[in-house]
């Protein structure tokens, strides 16, 4: 199963951590979207290291980074800067979604 987890609040990093971590533990994928202010989690380690993970693919959305003010400089390469395209292929790739 791939599991998609739309990002669009800072206010649950504990959750969104621990949901992807145990999906990959039992075997399933896992694409993590951020958008508005959710891409403030981006400035948080415990979320951006997720990219680093064997099933955890990541991507932003660059206008609402810029509109929220959120620092993205110095991420790895595994995050993907991109676009409202990126939710859209998230959504319409992945078999179950979380909104957080």
């Amino acid at each position: 199963m791939k599991l998609g987890i739309l990002v669009n609040t800072d206010r649950h990093l504990e959750d969104i951590v621990g949901i992807a971590r145990a999906a990959i533990r039992k075997g399933h994928e896992v694409v993590i979207f951020a958008m508005d202010s959710g891409t403030r989690l981006l400035e948080r380690p415990e979320f951006n290291e997720l990219c680093k993970e064997e099933g955890i693919s990541m991507s932003f959305c660059d206008h609402s980074a810029k509109h929220v003010g959120a620092n993205t400089d110095g991420l790895s390469n595994e995050i993907v800067c991109g676009s409202q395209y990126n939710n859209a292929v998230m959504i319409h790739d992945t078999d179950r979604l979380i909104v957080l």
